[in-house]
């Protein structure tokens, strides 16, 4: 039938999104739940982008800091984007970043869950497929971690993890860029 999708359509497409980092900063990853994990998680998505050739942007909550330096000597180019609002649309550089890249696809990460990650989520829904990686996103207290995932759920961004989103990605095993990845996912 013409009018069914194909499987495919609804995987990310690597050509259509692009990664972004929210607020992985230094004054503020130290108090976040979880911190361990998500910065790890982040650090392997930021490679996985490299190897994948999927745009990143960073985004800078004034007053807490650089973006912490694991992170952003995983990439390429580094220029954070800075701001006060907590809604990353809510940033002209934002929205200039998110124009000249031309992506339809948002892959969101960082902190606070339900602050940041939560504002640009629901704001993003509206014109974006806003996908948030689940275990590279968290909060200072796993309550309104929870709270947030499930909101922005009930919103329609799709909650995924580091591995779903980067085999999805992949599609399939045996490539040279499957065998990049795998010590990312070992």
């Amino acid at each position: 039938m013409a009018d069914r999708m194909r499987a495919d359509d609804h995987l990310i497409s690597r050509d259509d999104c692009a990664l972004i980092i929210i607020d992985v900063q230094e004054k503020l990853i130290p108090v976040i739940s979880g911190k361990e994990g998500v910065v790890q998680n982040v650090i392997r998505l930021a490679r996985f982008a490299g190897i994948a050739g999927i745009p990143v942007v960073v985004t800078e909550q004034e007053k807490l800091g650089p973006t912490l330096p694991e992170v952003k000597k995983e990439l390429a180019a580094f220029k954070p984007v800075p701001k006060t609002h907590f809604n990353c649309f809510a940033c002209k550089e934002f929205r200039d970043e998110m124009s000249m890249i031309n992506r339809h696809t948002l892959i969101l990460t960082g902190v606070e869950a339900h602050i940041c990650v939560l504002q640009t989520a629901l704001h993003g829904v509206e014109n974006y497929n806003v996908h948030v990686v689940g275990d590279a996103a968290s909060s200072r207290a796993p309550e309104n971690r929870k709270v947030a995932m499930d909101r922005m759920m009930q919103r329609g961004a799709t909650i995924t993890s580091t591995e779903m989103f980067i085999y999805e990605i992949l599609r399939k095993a045996g490539t040279d860029e499957f065998r990049a990845t795998l010590p990312l996912v070992k």
